[in-house]
């Protein structure tokens, strides 16, 4: 058990749910920083653009930023190099484009010096302009995936507009306190193989967590996997340890554990493992009764280290 001991009365009793999902823009509007994500890694985000540099250097086809190499067309009409990848003539001119690398304006871009994309987010660093996508892959400022796991959902945000979202959007479960008495429930065990249970959020220590259960086929073998992921950073989730455990029977199964970062999706989480694996039949076994029906009881804790 976790140092401090104890755990809480209140038991919380989930089902599995699933949701169709799709976030609808207005309510994405009022939150401090949420959106949808776009596809494209050359947004424009904390640029501005005085003397037409940064123009040149937009794609005129996706209007992403341009990275060596940077190609031409006969009449001197740039492209970038995803787009050249799927035109074989120039979307402005329809001349065949040929192989000529533009190497002025590649030279061009070289001297530039540009903010992060995610200067209203806080990141106020400047970079030279093929060190700034780099850079931006890896801003602790940029916005997070939502942790939601049950349908594809494209918002991105920071974690106050996360939460929110999951409130509002998702209808998540809302709970203060650092331990948990949670009761996964489920009528016909047997036939599903694969499902995921409304994700649960805790608030404590000025920080939230989200709890993930789900049952899923570890190669042949259906399991259960309970698992606490952060919302934060990969730095700040090392600052906490977390416990699940199941008992019945005069029988304890214990998992103890870092949670992990919003920043690895729940299905990297889950195919490392990183959480409480029960065995169906295990599960079964905890569940009492004829073995029929998933009662599960997840009991949790999670302190500062």
């Amino acid at each position: 058990m976790a140092p401090g001991g104890g755990v809480c009365q209140e038991v919380i009793e989930s089902r599995p749910k699933f949701m169709n999902y799709e976030i609808s823009v207005a309510k994405a509007d009022k939150n401090s920083f949420l959106a949808k994500s776009t596809a494209g890694s050359g947004e424009k985000h904390g640029m501005t653009s005085s003397n037409g540099v940064h123009d040149l250097l937009e794609c005129p086809e996706c209007t992403n930023l341009m990275y060596p190499p940077i190609h031409q067309c006969p009449n001197g009409h740039t492209l970038c190099a995803n787009c050249k990848r799927v035109h074989k003539r120039c979307p402005t001119c329809q001349f065949e484009l040929g192989n000529i690398r533009c190497l002025a304006l590649e030279k061009v871009a070289e001297s530039l010096e540009l903010p992060c994309r995610y200067q209203s987010l806080g990141c106020h660093d400047i970079f030279p302009y093929y060190s700034k996508l780099k850079h931006e892959q890896h801003c602790r400022f940029r916005p997070y995936n939502c942790p939601y796991a049950s349908c594809e959902c494209s918002v991105k945000g920071d974690i106050p507009a996360l939460v929110a979202h999951l409130k509002e959007d998702h209808m998540v479960d809302m709970h203060d306190g650092s331990t948990f008495n949670h009761r996964y429930v489920k009528s016909n065990p047997h036939e599903v193989e694969n499902a995921m249970w409304m994700l649960t959020v805790f608030n404590c220590f000025g920080r939230q967590f989200c709890l993930h259960f789900e049952a899923f086929s570890l190669g042949m073998a259906p399991v259960y996997m309970a698992f606490l992921r952060f919302m934060g950073e990969d730095n700040d989730a090392k600052k906490f340890n977390y416990t699940l455990e199941v008992s019945a029977f005069g029988r304890k199964l214990v998992w103890q554990g870092v949670p992990r970062s919003i920043r690895d999706s729940h299905i990297k989480v889950r195919d490392s493992q990183d959480g409480l694996i029960i065995p169906r039949s295990l599960a079964l076994f905890f569940s009492g009764g004829d073995r029929q029906e998933l009662k599960l009881r997840i009991i949790g804790r999670i302190w500062k280290v």
